[in-house]
């Protein structure tokens, strides 16, 4: 058995008026993520974890945000693509762990939503993903509500 692990990191910058997406779902906020997709900084990370983990280099590799047909894709999308690309190369994802830094607003309570739609596009068990939410006290970029920094880990297993 081959057991490998990945970590991920991604950041976004907060703007007024755009939709806010974050582990799949649709928060409600005044400001959201800016990005060349739908700007989702949770799954970008975990993209990377993935692929990082399986040796298959990096979201910006297999998505570039210079692609046309990729403007404003639903990042759902992209984590499917990247899971298959993880299976395709033998491996199955055993677990991952995350942490998103965000000032505001509050995400207890989205949560449990985040991970069962991040369950059901992987096809993983709900309790096989984890998700915390903190803030940095007002410090830094995120703490000043500019944006957001997403981190995720992940074990993948190869028979």
């Amino acid at each position: 058995m081959k057991i490998r692990t990945g970590i991920g990191f991604d950041v976004h910058q907060l703007v007024e008026g755009l939709d806010f997406w974050l582990g799949g779902i649709k928060i409600e906020h005044h400001k959201g993520s800016l990005g060349h997709s739908d700007g989702d900084c949770l799954i970008h990370a975990i993209c990377d974890a993935l692929l990082g983990a399986a040796g298959l280099r990096d979201i910006g590799f297999h998505f570039p945000d210079t692609s046309k047909e990729l403007k404003g894709i639903d990042s759902k999308i992209l984590l499917s693509k990247t899971v298959l690309l993880v299976r395709n190369a033998g491996y199955e994802i055993n677990n991952i762990d995350s942490v998103i830094c965000l000032q505001k607003p509050k995400l207890k309570d989205c949560i449990p939503t985040m991970q069962a739609c991040l369950a059901q596009v992987m096809a993983i068990p709900f309790e096989d993903i984890s998700i915390k939410a903190t803030t940095t006290e007002k410090l830094g970029y995120t703490g000043r509500e500019e944006g957001i920094a997403c981190y995720a880990t992940v074990l993948i297993i190869k028979d």
